[in-house]
């Protein structure tokens, strides 16, 4: 991937509606080169969709929390399983460091919330976790 390719991906994240005429113009690169670079970014599997950003609070699950997870052994396999399956997690990361997974989880009420995080707790293998609730967003 070059600095072109970079650059269009950066544009794209930041507004992935804008036309191929006005990145064409804010790269002060022709259309064309526009649209070969996202066709091959595309067939690469360089971008594999496009994706709508909703105002904070706006969305039915807003309760949003980081939980920080550390696995027993070699049990992250069957762990990252689990928990990929589970509706409640919205993006699952491996770490390093002092904890093994990073899981985004929404909710839609603090019940819920509470409920959720019992039942990730009792999955066989999580040794211990570290929950923070995200309270506003300052850039997403």
């Amino acid at each position: 991937m070059n600095l072109t390719d970079q650059q269009l991906l950066a544009l794209l994240r930041d507004n992935a509606r804008l036309s191929i005429t006005a990145l064409a113009s804010r790269m002060k690169i022709s259309r064309a080169t526009v649209q070969k670079r996202i066709g091959v970014l595309e067939q690469e599997g360089v971008i594999t969709g496009y994706t709508v950003k909703v105002k904070p609070g706006v969305e039915q699950n807003r309760i949003r929390a980081w939980m920080s997870v550390a696995v027993e052994g070699t049990r992250a396999l069957a762990i990252v399983q689990q928990l990929r399956g589970d509706p409640a997690v919205y993006t699952l990361h491996s770490t390093n460091g002092k904890w093994d997974l990073l899981v985004e989880l929404r909710s839609d009420s603090l019940e819920n919330f509470d409920r959720i995080l019992g039942r990730l707790r009792r999955i066989e293998g999580i040794h211990n976790t570290e929950t923070s609730i995200l309270l506003s967003t300052h850039k997403a």
